[in-house]
């Protein structure tokens, strides 16, 4: 089992756990930038937590996202091998 794929599976079955560790490292973002990139900072946030719920299997899929499978399941940029 890959790196990526404890990743995942410690996602789907800690969701609020998960949620929470992104709260709090935007929030010492903020604090180390001084808020510099705040709305960078909470659209990450946002992303995560979606992912995170969708992973988990808590919320609907991301429908931003292109339907022809444009991202592999290893949530990187495509071409880009998860490994």
């Amino acid at each position: 089992m890959s790196f990526i794929d404890k990743v995942k599976e410690m996602l789907g079955q800690h969701p609020d756990q998960a949620k929470g560790g992104v709260d709090k490292a935007g929030d010492m973002v903020d604090d180390k930038t001084g808020g510099k990139y705040a709305d960078k900072v909470d659209k990450a946030q946002e992303k995560a937590g979606d992912y995170i719920d969708h992973s988990s299997g808590q919320g609907q899929p991301n429908t931003d996202q292109a339907q022809d499978g444009a991202q592999d399941d290893q949530g990187g940029r495509p071409g880009q091998s998860g490994s």
